[in-house]
């Protein structure tokens, strides 16, 4: 049992400190977006595809995936919230970089 305790503390010290949003990113990626965006533009790391996209910015990109655009649904017709969506995003422009 204190164990398990002892591994949710450190678990939340992780979390807590930030710098994992690309980790993050990637399992958001991997587990949401990569169903589309491995078959269907823009593809993960399409640099050409990525460029106009990247020029918009981070919060522009977010904010059009919280809305959805094109074929993309709302939050990409997931539950994610607005921070896992923008830990995506950046993961994604930094492939494409």
């Amino acid at each position: 049992m204190k164990e398990g305790v002892v591994a949710l503390a450190v678990m939340a010290a992780l979390v807590a400190a930030g710098p994992v949003a690309a980790a993050e990113g990637k399992v958001v990626y991997d587990k949401t977006c990569s169903v589309c965006h491995n078959v269907m533009a823009p593809k993960l790391g399409d640099k050409a595809a990525w460029a106009p996209r990247i020029k918009q910015g981070a919060d522009a990109l977010t904010a059009s995936v919280i809305k959805g655009k094109g074929a993309m649904p709302p939050k990409a017709g997931s539950t994610l919230s607005d921070a896992d969506i923008k830990d995506a995003v950046e993961y994604m422009t930094s492939k494409a970089k």
